[in-house]
């Protein structure tokens, strides 16, 4: 039941964060037909608002945007106006449909493998740092962890294709053509995370190893590196899976500054561009996305909280 008053929450959710876009970007200077190739005159441009329906009340484009407006037509009948958020007012040529359904599995998959090498780099840093708390290689691994939490993406990013790809050309600059392209990216955007988890997991197992039943495992005579992964690890593992559903949305929204550096043709360069171009529906549509993906992610790592730990009962 708690999961199904998530969802239904979600949808009066998602109509506020929409109004919200909807009216932030309407405030922001400029309009989508500044940056043409040649100044427009006013009349043309008066045109243009009027087709688009720019020259209407904010609250009547809101409600275009989802299809909820009926025009009077020369018959002088009432027609239902065509939903407008599929349009795109720098993009002429495309839908919006058409640029997420190209440029949302790259995006994903970049997502997918930065989180993927986060976790697989925190989590041995963290299990590392907690095991050998007090010698040299929890020194070492805590310092890395800082190192990687405090130097944000876009410093590691020009600092890695300054060795790799322009010193020492072992990889590409940019782009996203061959597999070797992916690697810098990857790096670039889950360096920090991969500290992140390091450290929380540190502190999960570091609790866990106090807790009574490890305690009692060890009073079994059982060895403690199988402790430690057989029964500490189960329960350091879950403020990671609270905080993954979250990473997750991050690595795709904070992927808009790797993506751009890298050339990378993902979602986030058409968000920046679509903001740079008051392309309202644009921006609008791709912040409705990633608040679903943010909404929907976090639901699912509840879900992985509950199967993880028996214990847990949302009600």
């Amino acid at each position: 039941m708690y999961f199904v008053k998530r969802i239904v929450f979600a949808v009066p959710l998602l109509i506020v964060i929409s109004a919200l876009a909807f009216a932030l970007v309407h405030l922001a200077p400029g309009g989508p037909f500044d940056r043409e190739r040649a100044p427009a005159s006013p009349e043309i441009e008066r045109n243009l608002r009027a087709a688009y329906h720019l020259d209407e009340p904010l609250w009547k484009q809101y409600l275009r945007f989802f299809g909820l407006v009926w025009d009077k037509g020369p018959d002088g009948r009432w027609h239902h106006a065509p939903a407008s958020f599929n349009v795109s007012f720098k993009y002429r040529d495309h839908r919006v449909s058409d640029i997420i359904a190209q440029s949302l599995p790259v995006s994903l998959l970049l997502g997918g493998l930065a989180f993927g090498f986060a976790m697989g780099v925190g989590l041995p840093l963290g299990f590392l740092t907690a095991a050998r708390r007090g010698q040299w290689q929890d020194y070492g691994g805590s310092i890395a962890a800082m190192l990687m939490v405090c130097v944000p993406g876009f410093v590691v990013a020009p600092l890695l294709i300054l060795s790799f790809a322009i010193k020492w050309r072992l990889l590409p600059v940019a782009l996203w053509v061959t597999p070797w392209h992916v690697i810098l990216p990857t790096i670039s955007l889950g360096l920090f995370f991969a500290g992140k988890i390091g450290r929380l997991f540190r502190e999960g197992m570091l609790s866990a190893m106090q807790s009574e039943f490890v305690t009692a495992a060890r009073a079994k005579g059982l060895g403690e590196n199988w402790v430690l992964v057989k029964h500490a690890v189960r329960i350091a593992i879950l403020p990671v899976v609270s905080y993954s559903g979250p990473m997750l949305a991050d690595l795709l929204t904070g992927s808009f500054v790797i993506e751009t550096i890298f050339q990378i043709p993902g979602l986030g360069f058409f968000f920046i561009n679509s903001s740079l171009n008051s392309d309202y529906t644009l921006t609008v549509d791709l912040a409705l996305l990633y608040a679903a993906l943010l909404i929907g992610l976090n639901l699912l790592a509840d879900l992985a909280y509950t199967l993880l730990d028996p214990r847990v009962k949302y009600e």
